[in-house]
């Protein structure tokens, strides 16, 4: 099963996400990585790090962070780690993790969980 990590400057937008996420996919291996290591706003490398350690498997991790230095640390985190089958995915944080985490729990691929999640870009909220 494909394992997720959610990465945010916040650490309680990151665990909220995953909370969202888990009432789709319960037994998904999903994890927060919001946050700096003193619980203050920003992001966190090695928290990123740690959070795809403890999710990963051959399946491989979709890692989904929110903005700006998220995605930094999240790329520094992939580089540092040289895993495959490690991917950030370019998606809303919140629909791209509970559409992932969905994905997850049916059995796709990490390749197919990333077209869905990037796909969440068009989900229309109103018709």
């Amino acid at each position: 099963m494909v394992g997720i990590v959610v990465a945010s400057h916040s650490r309680s937008l990151a665990e909220g996400v995953v909370e969202v996420a888990r009432m789709m996919a319960p037994d998904v291996p999903i994890i927060a990585a919001g946050g700096m290591d003193d619980g203050s706003t920003g992001t966190s490398c090695r928290k990123i790090i740690g959070a795809v350690k403890q999710v990963y498997s051959d399946d491989g991790v979709a890692l989904i962070a929110d903005i700006g230095s998220s995605i930094l640390s999240a790329e520094m985190a992939v580089e540092i780690l040289k895993r495959p089958n490690l991917k950030i995915v370019d998606c809303p944080l919140v629909e791209g993790a509970v559409i992932a985490a969905v994905e997850s729990k049916l059995g796709k691929t990490l390749a197919e969980i990333e077209t869905s999640a990037i796909r969440s870009r068009t989900i229309r909220k109103l018709a």
